[in-house]
Parts: C-alpha cells; sequence; structure tokens
C-alpha cells in the first residue's frame, strides 16, 4: 500500500485557483507544492515511499472502522442540521465534505494527547469519545461548553477565530516542561507516554495574527504541537485565494519547521500525514503544520447562504471528489465490506440522529441562577446585587401562568 503525489492544482475548486497559484509560485521562486495522496477519487491506491509505513498499519477493519465513522457523523451532522432548522438550535455548523480530514486526523491521535478544536470539529469529537448530545448543547443555548474537557482530553469548542492556537502552544509548551522536570527528577521511565497537542483552524483562521503569533512562539520553543488546517476553500463568503497567493502549508517554512499538504477527502492520506506529524511531535522534533484540502460542500453555518457567493458547479466538482464515496468504492473493490455492512452503518446512523434527537428536546436550559452562582468562586458583591435586582424583576411577573397570562 501507498501514496502518490499529484500536484495541489488538480484538485482547486476554480480555474482561478490554479492560476493564482502557479503565477505566485513562478514569481517566488517556489517550486511546485505537491500534495499526499493515498486514495484517488476512483477508490484506488496509489504508491509513495514516504508514508507508506503509516498506510500499511493499517488493515480492513481500521478501514471499515473509518467509513462507520465517517457515515455516522455525516448523519449527525444532518440531524443536527434539521434540528436547527425546527427551532431546536439557535445555530448549527455543518461539516459535510471534510468528515475524511476530521476522522483522519482525529483516529491517528493518541488518548494522551490533548486537541484544541474550532467550533467545526464534530468528527473529530466522535473520534475522541465525546457525547454528541452533550456536543450540542452549546448550539442549543443550554450550557457554556457541553462536556468535560477532562474527561477526552478534548477541549471546549472556541467561537473566536483562531483563538485556540495560541492556548494550543501554552498547553504544549506546558507538557514539554512536565516532561523536562520528570526526567530532571529521574522519573522519565515511569513517566506517563509522551504526549502532543493537535489545534484545527481554517484557512480563513490562518490569516488572523493569533495563529502567526502561535507559529512562532512553538517554532522558538520546539513545542510538541501539530497545525492542522482544513482549508475547505471558503472563509464564509472569501475564497482562500483571497487569504494567500500560495499553499498554506508553505507557510510552515518561514517559521522553520515541516509543512504538509494532504488530499483532505483521502480519509488513509489523512490518518498517515498525521500519525507521522504526532509522532514527529512527541519525540520532540517540534511542531508540525498539515493543510488538509478539502471543501466545505454546505454552508458556513446555518446563517449562511453559499449561493450568494460561490456557483453550483464548483460543488458539484467537490461532490465527485466524496470522501465517503471513495473509500466506499475501495472497500468494495478489494471485498472489505459487503451490503450488510453498509445497511449495519446506516442503522447505527439512523439510531444515532434519534438518540440526538431525542437528547435535545430533552435537554432544558438550567436555572438562571446558577450563572450569578459561577460567576466568580467566590461571594462577590456585585454579582449578588444584580442577582437581587433580577429577583425583584422576576418578582413582578409572579402570577402571569394564572389568569389572563394562562392563555397566552
Amino acid at each position: 500500500m501507498g501514496a502518490t503525489h499529484l500536484p495541489s492544482t488538480e484538485f482547486d475548486g476554480t480555474e482561478l485557483d490554479d492560476q493564482l497559484e502557479a503565477q505566485a509560485e513562478a514569481a517566488l521562486g517556489v517550486p511546485p507544492t505537491e500534495m499526499v495522496q493515498l486514495l484517488r477519487p476512483d477508490g484506488t491506491l496509489g504508491a509513495d515511499s514516504v508514508f507508506s509505513e503509516y498506510a500499511q498499519r493499517l488493515d480492513a477493519e481500521k478501514f471499515r472502522g473509518f467509513y462507520a465513522d465517517m457515515a455516522a457523523i455525516r448523519r449527525f451532522d444532518q440531524e443536527a442540521t434539521a434540528l436547527q432548522r425546527q427551532g431546536q438550535l439557535a445555530l448549527w455548523v455543518p461539516l459535510t465534505g471534510q468528515e475524511a480530514a476530521q476522522i483522519g486526523s482525529g483516529r491517528a491521535s493518541q488518548p494522551q494527547d490533548y486537541i484544541f478544536p474550532t467550533y467545526r470539529e464534530h468528527g473529530v469529537a466522535l473520534t475522541r469519545n465525546v457525547d454528541l448530545a452533550e456536543l450540542l448543547k452549546q448550539f442549543r443555548g443550554v450550557s457554556n461548553g457541553g462536556w468535560n474537557p477532562k474527561d477526552t482530553n478534548f477541549h471546549l469548542y472556541t467561537l473566536v477565530l483562531a483563538a485556540q492556537t495560541p492556548h494550543a502552544v501554552g498547553y504544549a509548551m506546558g507538557i514539554q516542561r512536565d516532561q523536562r522536570l520528570a526526567a530532571a527528577q529521574g522519573v522519565e521511565g515511569s513517566a506517563e507516554p509522551k504526549a502532543a497537542v493537535m489545534v484545527y483552524f481554517g484557512d480563513g483562521a490562518s490569516s488572523e495574527g493569533d495563529v502567526h503569533e502561535s507559529m512562532v512562539f512553538a517554532s522558538s520553543y520546539n513545542a510538541p504541537v501539530v497545525f492542522f488546517c482544513q482549508n475547505n476553500h471558503w472563509a464564509i463568503s472569501v475564497p482562500t485565494a483571497v487569504q494567500t497567493r500560495i499553499p498554506l502549508s508553505n507557510r510552515a517554512k518561514g517559521y522553520g519547521f515541516p509543512g504538509i499538504r494532504v488530499d483532505g477527502n483521502d480519509v488513509i492520506a489523512v490518518h498517515a500525514v498525521t500519525e507521522w506529524a504526532l509522532e514527529h511531535a512527541r519525540q520532540g522534533n517540534g511542531p508540525v503544520l498539515i493543510e488538509a484540502f478539502t471543501y466545505r460542500v454546505g454552508a458556513h453555518t446555518t446563517a449562511d447562504d453559499p449561493t450568494k457567493y460561490r456557483e453550483s458547479s464548483e460543488e458539484a466538482l467537490w461532490r465527485e471528489k466524496d470522501p465517503l464515496d471513495r473509500l466506499e468504492k475501495y472497500l468494495r473493490s478489494e471485498g472489505m465490506a459487503d451490503e450488510a455492512f453498509f445497511a449495519k452503518v446506516a442503522a447505527e446512523g439512523d439510531e444515532l440522529a434519534a438518540y440526538i434527537r431525542k437528547s435535545t428536546y430533552a435537554s432544558d436550559a438550567p436555572d438562571i441562577r446558577t450563572a450569578f452562582a459561577n460567576t466568580y468562586v467566590e461571594a462577590h458583591p456585585l454579582v449578588a446585587e444584580e442577582l437581587a435586582w433580577f429577583e425583584q424583576y422576576s418578582a413582578g411577573f409572579a402570577g402571569e401562568d394564572e389568569g389572563e397570562g394562562a392563555g397566552r
């Protein structure tokens, strides 16, 4: 089993992207950027000497697991979108089209690794055993987070663009410090397995200063962190061509660490590249930037209308590279999965959707007084004053559920 390196322009969604990238690389003297790909869109495998070792660690059970994960998170995404349309969620952030980038990278991590997501990493959350019903609580407005990061080493969603990147580097530097202290105290052999940090962000977030500052610190201190950029081509309505004139993975060169561009719709290649990058970081070799070249098939959020800024023909082009279809072709052609397997996956997806729907309906907002109680660790006079005002204000509505208020 192996991989083939293909020019990145073959996967660009528009002719304009091709031209801009070629012109910029020629002007700057940048060699043609190659993209790591193991599983072609037609479901056949290529060959590559660099990442074949990592791909060969996988077996039929792993491949079936990848497919089941991607199918489950797509079904979850569909259900969450429907719940938002029904008024059960305030907002939803779809991931359809990016399943391979998330499942492949998430499954390459180890339990001791710590993950910092943005707000679209539902597939990564699945691989870290986060209860997906808990994940929806924030979007329903009944929780500030939804799950305890200590249980899964999967941090809470970050809604402020790129704010998670400096957090991730700081955490990685903390891991680095703890390992050095353990070594100095002579307990390295009995320490926990070496860990790394992986932080997710999009092509749009890559333009934020937080990402630049994070990469400067990560490089300067050789921090064990993997920067995972899901280049889904659109930062809401702004195309990647406006974010950068060269492949995002090339930015790593300026900071002095490796940058890899991988076909983000190829779950096998994503897994191989991420496994290598995390091992690289854990062994003290410093950070890595991975650019997963993929596509957001749907809207940026349920408040977005992508028809206002992109052509349907572009979406159709990328649907032909669908990550689930690609892996299904491979599983079928190699005899690794039969109709019974795909029927079972579909049934499990429906069961997951039913669980999510039931849990969401039953998820009520906590008493607002808990917000006052959780503002500070200790009692605070200003908070107490505001709570007293709230109680007085609420008392003015007493009895509205009876009499004329009952008929509203």
